[in-house]
Formats: structure tokens, sequence, C-alpha cells
């Protein structure tokens, strides 16, 4: 029986007993400054810098480039620091370091020996400006070995649960700050609404509501409820990426999308603007080209809409390479230099170089003495920059002590990844209640991502693109080992099938043993089917065919005819197209990336343990030519439209958005409004009845979805305005109460502005649907 060092047991008490709460001892020298502190002290140290010293804190080099090596884009191991960090940091002052070296992970110990030393160098400085340090840490601190390892954001939206992914950035802060970084490149605010893009797993899904909802969370986790950054558990929280990042036309990394200014404010500004309001510190710019516009070029929405418009006080960041990008890539600029002076005259504060830090500080000291960058604007840029640094405490205390966090990587936090992945971890097809199974069947565990923790966890996990996973989490359980042990590995067989050849970043999938795992479905009570995909992120993960591969369509069929009922267990970043096997399976799970204990989580769920409670965070489509989301409008439905050419619905999805089984079933009843009227001035108050009908107890997802019947804008076919989730025991009944006004119910008309219009609207949860109108309505 194969326990690999997990006490699943254990990890279920922790759940239930445990907290994140703890006695705060402080750390900190000094208590954290007051807003009006920063502001004099920043004001106070602005005058006293030079043009270079603050071009210098504009800039941002990744750790390779002061790495002891042969060049700045790989350095030896052991890693080690070079004097060349002299260079960098002292003669050109620079400001900010990210990333780790060699694309590895590092223990928390060697994390703070080299921060500890590159403050040491940056405190040789006249004015003593100490570095900010920043990292991925976008599902637990990505680079830290031993950290906590959550589900991906796409899987905790799939959780619907507001409290577990607080509490995941709580964590993640706290980990970090181990780490001696202050800076989280997190959360993932792109709207995720096209499957084909590579990272729809790192946002939230494809609904503005359910961004913007669990995007305040994960700030508030990283930054504390009235983001007190200096406290030595938080960190500095960073948007990305702004804006309209997970919408190209091809539906490829960093390609250019055409994106009206309407849809740009209504579906992909929200989260964003959500966020600013919780008091975000930071904010990273989309890397590709709107309009024909680069965004980091574009001052229209870096100043005018997100500066002036938002109000974001904030530090704007680059993200990799981007400002070169507009000479290199996008060819807007005839020269490094123009692309440093379109791109900072456009709002960029930060420049995350990486590499060549020479051409970015020389040539903005230049456009400023040639007057083509004006010294305000420079101000502006190094005030934002200094701020943050003043709020994370960094100049009275620029590095934390790894003893200083005990709790690092504790079974108390393990409890928190495992109940995540547990909640998020969605049922969508369970013909003859086949879940879940007997713990004594004989089981056929088969697919390429049965024995991987690579693809559990995905990208930014230990490494870029999640291939160093196998080296660092060689002690949690695959699905494979779960099963075994959850069941005893005697009632488990094992043939891959299908795997996934390594090729250092990227992979190829080969047949393995495939007859023999069609031969074993014979001889077993039920197969677990795991297939799915390999880890990548950015540009390694475009595709070129949404559909599932070749490969896994074959070993599915194969495996199905032997007259098994077959689960098929989805371990993906994005909704690959199934439809060509998926009558054949008796029941589908999808698990996303579910991080370090997604395996344990899942054979939980298989044998009953756990109800399943997940909801998709998208639309999982049918067919490769009908991507289309859930909010899309009526034309798409011709069926429900009166007119000539009535054909049959063209909006036909393997599964609806929202939608996700349980073991249990429920009951909606008694919907009711307080009144069938409102204006602007009053609020809709909406209660339902929710029961458990069934024989257990299980977790509901209750959603509120409205419909706006006539509009002088094509309205969507239904919008989430609401979302709660709530336990129920058998026979249990709860009313839930929710709430809307007017302005919940708006939309951005081709003047783009925020407006209501009278007319009928209908309102929906679960089965149940009631009419109500808007009177009196207008631009908000």
């Amino acid at each position: 029986m194969n326990l690999k060092k997990i006490a699943i047991i254990g990890l279920l008490a922790l759940s239930s007993q445990a907290t994140f709460a703890q006695k705060k001892k402080s750390t900190s020298v000094k208590p954290p400054l007051t807003a009006a502190q920063i502001e004099t002290k920043v004001e106070d140290l602005l005058k006293q810098m030079t043009l270079e010293e603050k071009v210098g804190q504009m800039a941002q080099i990744t750790l390779d480039v002061i790495g002891k090596g042969d060049n700045r884009f790989a350095s030896f191991e052991p890693f080690a620091l070079d004097d060349k960090m002299t260079d960098a940091l002292v003669h050109y002052k620079i400001g900010s370091v990210l990333n780790t070296a060699n694309n590895r992970a590092r223990t928390p110990q060697v994390w703070n020996d080299i921060v500890s030393k590159i403050q040491d160098v940056a405190m040789k400085n006249r004015l003593k400006i100490p570095v900010l340090y920043g990292v991925d840490a976008i599902h637990g601190t990505t680079y830290t070995v031993g950290a906590t390892m959550f589900p991906q954001q796409i899987a905790q939206a799939a959780s619907r649960n507001r409290e577990l992914v607080r509490k995941g950035a709580e964590i993640t802060a706290y980990e970090t700050r181990a780490s001696s970084i202050p800076w989280t490149f997190s959360p993932v605010l792109d709207l995720g609404a096209d499957p084909r893009f590579p990272r729809q797993w790192e946002g939230f899904g494809e609904d503005p509501y359910i961004g913007s909802e669990m995007g305040v969370q994960m700030v508030k986790g990283y930054e504390g409820q009235d983001n007190t950054v200096g406290d030595y558990d938080k960190v500095a929280s960073c948007m990305k990426h702004f804006l309209g990042y997970g919408a190209p036309t091809s539906g490829k990394d960093r390609t250019p999308a055409f994106i009206p200014d309407d849809v740009l404010r209504e579906y992909h500004l929200p989260a964003f603007k959500a966020a600013i309001e919780a008091g975000s510190h930071s904010i990273m710019i989309n890397s590709g080209i709107i309009n024909n516009i680069p965004v980091h070029s574009n001052y229209n929405l870096l100043t005018k809409l997100l500066k002036e418009e938002l109000g974001f006080k904030g530090l704007v960041v680059t993200d990799w390479g981007d400002i070169e990008n507009l000479h290199r890539r996008d060819h807007i600029a005839k020269d490094d230099k123009e692309a440093i002076m379109l791109a900072i005259n456009a709002g960029i504060d930060m420049s995350m170089i990486p590499y060549q830090y020479e051409t970015f500080c020389n040539g903005l000291v230049e456009l400023v003495k040639e007057g083509k960058v004006k010294q305000e604007r420079i101000d502006d840029a190094v005030r934002r920059i200094l701020k943050v640094k003043y709020a994370l405490n960094l100049f009275d205390k620029p590095v934390t002590d790894s003893k200083d966090y005990p709790k690092f990587g504790s079974k108390e936090f393990e409890a928190a990844s495992y109940q995540m992945a547990s909640e998020a971890i969605t049922l969508l097809k369970n013909d003859g209640n086949v879940l879940p199974l007997s713990k004594q069947a004989k089981v056929l565990v088969t697919g390429p991502n049965a024995n991987s923790m690579r693809t559990l966890n995905g990208g930014w996990t230990y490494s870029w693109q999640g291939e160093k996973v196998e080296e660092f989490a060689s002690k949690y359980n695959t699905i494979l080992e779960a099963v075994q042990t959850k069941v005893g590995a005697a009632n488990v067989n094992y043939v891959p099938g299908v795997s996934y050849k390594m090729d250092g970043k990227y992979y190829e999938e080969a047949a393995d043993k495939m007859d023999e795992a069609a031969e074993a479905a014979k001889n077993a009570d039920v197969v677990i089917l795991c297939l799915g995909e390999n880890s990548y992120t950015e540009k390694p993960g475009d595709l070129q065919d949404l559909n599932i591969s070749d490969l896994q369509i074959e070993l599915a069929k194969k495996v199905a005819a032997a007259g098994k009922p077959v689960i098929l267990v989805l371990n993906e970043g994005r909704p690959r197209l199934i439809s060509r096997f998926e009558p054949l399976m008796k029941a589908v799970v999808q698990t996303y990336l579910p991080g370090n204990f997604g395996g344990d989580a899942l054979a939980s769920i298989l044998f009953g343990d756990i109800n399943p409670s997940g909801k998709l965070p998208y639309t999982y489509p049918r067919y490769a030519n009908a991507t289309i989301p859930y909010f899309h409008k009526l034309s798409e439905e011709q069926t429900k439209a009166e007119g000539v050419y009535n054909y049959e619905a063209d909006f036909n999805p393997q599964y609806q958005f929202g939608f996700g089984l349980s073991y249990t079933t429920f009951n909606y009843a008694n919907l009711k409004l307080n009144k069938t009227a409102i204006t602007n001035s009053d609020e809709l108050q909406v209660s339902i009845d929710v029961t458990n009908t069934g024989s257990r107890e299980g977790k509901e997802v209750v959603q509120l979805f409205t419909s706006d019947l006539f509009a002088s804008t094509t309205p969507d076919v239904k919008r989430l305005r609401r979302f709660e989730k709530l336990s129920l025991k058998p026979g249990e009944t709860k009313t839930i109460t929710f709430t809307l006004t007017v302005k919940d119910l708006a939309f951005v008309n081709h003047e783009g502005v925020w407006t209501t219009e009278d007319g009928d609207f209908d309102l929906m949860i679960g089965d149940q649907k009631v009419k109500f109108n808007v009177i009196n309505g207008n631009k908000l």
C-alpha cells in the first residue's frame, strides 16, 4: 500500500480544525508607515535623487544577470552572486530584481541568503534605497522548495469559495515573505473566454463577475484587509495583464487582438477595476497588441484609463522584455531608444528589461536630457515605485528570516490546498450513478496523466514550464498513487497506454502499452482513464488543434471497447475537446490543475469520501468552431429567435458554464422578489429556498443570472450577477438572499458609457425564473 508520506486522514482533520490565524509577532524594527508618512518620505527622497538614480529605480533585471556564469542568460550551479552585481546595483542604481536563476526553485534559506546579499550591495548607494524583489508566485510560492502549491486559479474559480481563495493567497504571501521576497506578480485577472488561449488556466475563467470577486479575495489575501503590506506576512500584489490579454484573435499568446472599446470595458475591465478599488499596489501590462496598438505604448489605456479614469496610484510594470518588443517585434519604434520613449510616455513606470539594462538606463537618461521624456513623467514613475518600497517596509527591514516563519510548508497549509482541490474538482457526467466507486472494486488506472505530478500542477511550479515538478514534488501523490493509497495497491492495475515523452521544457506523446491497457480493461471492474495535457504556459502552450490528442482519443476508444465502465478524469489547463469519445464514458470528472494534493482530493471524490461541489468557470465546447462563452448573443441560438432563418441552435457546448454535479440532489423553490419594478435608487431583494433532497451532505453553488430582454445594444443571453456556496445536510433547507441594484444590470453602450435602460428582465436561479422591470434607467 503506497502511503507516500501523505496522511490524508491527518489532512482532513487539519482542514476541519486548523485555522490560518496565529499570533503575529512583529519582526519589523519599526511599525509600518502611514500613508501620510510615506508621502512625506517619498517627496523628501525624490528631491535628493539625481536623474540617473531615478532612472535606475525604473529598471528591473532578472537574477541571472547578476549571477556567476558565462553570460547573462544562465548561471552556474550551485547559484552564486557575481561581482557584476555592483555594476548593476551601484553604478546603474537598478531598483528591482525578479525571477529565479536557471529557472529552478530554491530553499527559503537560499533565498534569504541571495536577497540579503543583493540588499547589502544596494545599500552601498548613497541614498541606501532597497531593491524591490518580485516573483511569479501565482498558485503558491513558485520558486521556493517546500512551499505549499495550491490549485491554479482556474480551479480556484471552480470552487466558487471566496474564503478558500483568500486563505490560499494568505498562505502564499506568508511563504513568499519567508523567502525574503515581498512582491508577487499575481493575481491574473485576464478574462478567460477563449479556450484556445494557453494561459486560460492562470485566470479565473470567462465570467467578469467571478474574476472580480475572486480577484479581490486574492488581493486581500496577499495584502491584508487594510492593505498593510508592510506586515511580515504580507506581500504587494500585482494585477495582470492589463488589459485584454486573454483575447487574441488567433487564440495564441502575445498575438494581436481586435477588441471594441465597449467590449474591453464591459468584459475585460471589471476585474481590474475591482482589484484597484481593493487596493492592489501594482499592475503588469498586456504583452500584446490591441487594435494595432501595442498595449505597452498605449497612452489611452495606461494613462487616460488606468491612471486618470480609474485613479490607479500604484506601480505600473512591463512584462518580460516588452519595451524592447516595441522595436524588435512590433516595429512601431525604429530602435530601442525610441521604444523606451514610447513606453515611458505612455505610462510605464518600471521596465522588466530583463537583461540589457545599460540600453534602458542610458537611453532613458538621454531621452530626458533631450526633452523627449519629461522630468515630471520620471518623477511620477519613481514616486510610485518608492511608495511601494516604503509601504513594504523595505527601508526598515529589506530582508526577512525564514526562521520567523514556522508554518512554512506546514500540515495546516497543506490541508488548505487539499480542501481547495476538493471543492474545485467538478463532476460533469455520472451516468447511472456509477460514482462513487466501491473501494473493493478492481481498478485499472491508465492514461498519460495518471502518474504525473507535473500534470497535476501545471506551469509556474518550481520552474517556468513546470518541467522540474517531478524533481521537487516526489513526496506527493499522483492520481495513481492516491488511488492505490485509497483502496490498496493490490486492487489497482496500472498501464500507461499513452505517455508524455519529455524533451527539456517541451513534450511529445507516444503510445505506451496501449493494447496492453485495452486488454487489462477486460479484467477490471472499472477503468479510471486520466487524460489531458502536460504542463505549459505562454508561447509553448500555443495550440494548432483544440481537440485532445489523437493518441489519447485512440486510448479512450480502446479501453471503452472492453465494455467496462470508464471514468474519464480530465487533468488540463483548458477544455480540450472530447466529443469524439465522450459518449463512451460513464462518468467525466474535471480536475483542472489541482496542485500537489489534487490526486488525493480526486481519489477521495471517486471513492465517495468527499462529495464533489465544483462548477465550471468556463463553457466547455463540443466543437472546435464553437468556442463562444456563455454570455453570447441570442443570434448564436437561432432556434430561440424568430425570423426567416430558423436553423438548429449553434450554441451546443459539451457542458455549460456553471455546470457541476453532486452525489446528492438539490431542489430550488420559492423564488421571491421584494418588488417587481426598481429604479436607480432601489435595491432588489431576491430570496430562494434551497433543499438537499438527497441522502448525503453536499455543497451547492447558488447562481443568480439575469437576462436583459430588450436593449439598444444587443443584450447577452444571460449574465451571472451573484453566487454563494452553501453546505446542506440531507433534508435541510436554507433560504439564500441576494441584493441587486440597477447598477448591477448595466451594460456599456457604444459611447463607452455604463448605462441602464427601462425594460423587462428575467432573473433565474436554478430552474426558477421570475420577471421584473427597470424604470427610469439612465447612464451611470
